[in-house]
């Protein structure tokens, strides 16, 4: 159960739509395992399967915070069948892209329906942090990022900082 090298803005894997999962099989279940370590070393909410290189529709999120129905969630092929009207805007960062957040506007809450690791159907209804992470990472396994979300001089801004920041860091 190794922590897992983090893809970084850049690798064109975290702009593809991914494959749906088939094989519902120990490989599968090791990935799981591997998402939630290297989403917690990283101190994540969430991740998503491209982000440590992998093609395929899978998504870790642990928000552990009190309120919440679910906090520990593993998603395989995860689709958002509901949306409420309600909207959200927080603060958002992405382990793929470190160093950067942006307020970003998300429905409060959602329904999503997919697959557990062992292959059963299951059926998560969202609300606020939860709803928000589970969001931004659906959005990776289509090839969406955070700051696709914003408007294109925030996202011009976002992008020069976060290159900023990775130039000091390989010069440092």
């Amino acid at each position: 159960m190794p922590v897992r090298e983090i893809v970084l803005l850049g690798d064109p894997i975290l702009r593809e739509k991914v494959l749906e999962v088939e094989t519902f099989d120990e490989e599968l279940r090791s990935l799981v395992r591997d998402m939630f370590i290297t989403m917690a070393a990283a101190e994540g909410a969430g991740l998503a399967a491209p982000q440590v290189g992998i093609r395929k529709r899978v998504l870790v999120a642990d928000v552990g915070t009190e309120g919440e129905k679910l906090g520990r969630v593993a998603l395989v092929n995860p689709i958002i069948v509901k949306v409420s009207t309600e909207e959200d805007r927080s603060s958002e960062g992405c382990l793929s892209v470190p160093g950067v957040t942006e307020v970003v506007s998300r429905p409060d809450g959602v329904i999503l329906e997919g697959f557990d690791p062992t292959g059963n159907p299951v059926q998560i209804e969202a609300e606020g942090l939860l709803s928000r992470v589970l969001q931004h990472e659906v959005d990776h396994l289509e090839g969406v990022l955070f700051f696709d979300r914003i408007s294109a001089l925030k996202r011009r801004m976002l992008l020069k900082k976060y290159r900023k920041l990775r130039d000091e860091e390989a010069a440092g």
